[in-house]
């Protein structure tokens, strides 16, 4: 996927799309050293980018240029430094323009680790280029 290939941060942090599939997206990264915060955790920042990439490719999947109208995040846990994080997005609803994606990211095991954190984001398909069509 061309976006995904282009996106600097997402590589900078050393996240690897594991899997994209209509709706849905799955994003693992490694907590480094230079990941955490004052208190030797990983910084909040860091895994709202994480679940914020794997929304990128999971509402990007179906093809038009899509992006975040927002999001909201609830920290659960801490992620720790040394810990695989993944980030498994699916779609939940996608009506006109408008789309609704959850995002839950566990700790080590992607299927059953502990959950850190659970991201709800809302993107916009972007009108094609040329459509007289406005947002």
């Amino acid at each position: 996927m061309g976006m995904w290939a282009d996106d600097a941060a997402s590589a900078m942090l050393g996240m690897q799309a594991v899997e994209v599939a209509p709706g849905r997206a799955r994003v693992s990264m490694l907590v480094r050293p230079d990941m955490v915060n004052g208190h030797d955790l990983c910084h909040g920042g860091v895994i709202a980018s994480l679940a914020d990439s794997a929304f990128a490719l999971a509402c990007n999947s179906h093809g038009p240029v899509t992006v975040a109208a927002g999001f909201s995040i609830d920290f659960l846990q801490p992620g720790r430094l040394g810990q695989v994080l993944h980030a498994d997005a699916r779609e939940v609803s996608r009506r006109g323009r408008s789309g609704i994606y959850d995002v839950t990211v566990r700790a080590d095991d992607p299927e059953t680790g502990e959950v850190i954190a659970e991201f709800r984001g809302r993107s916009r398909t972007l009108p094609e280029r040329g459509s007289a069509g406005r947002g």
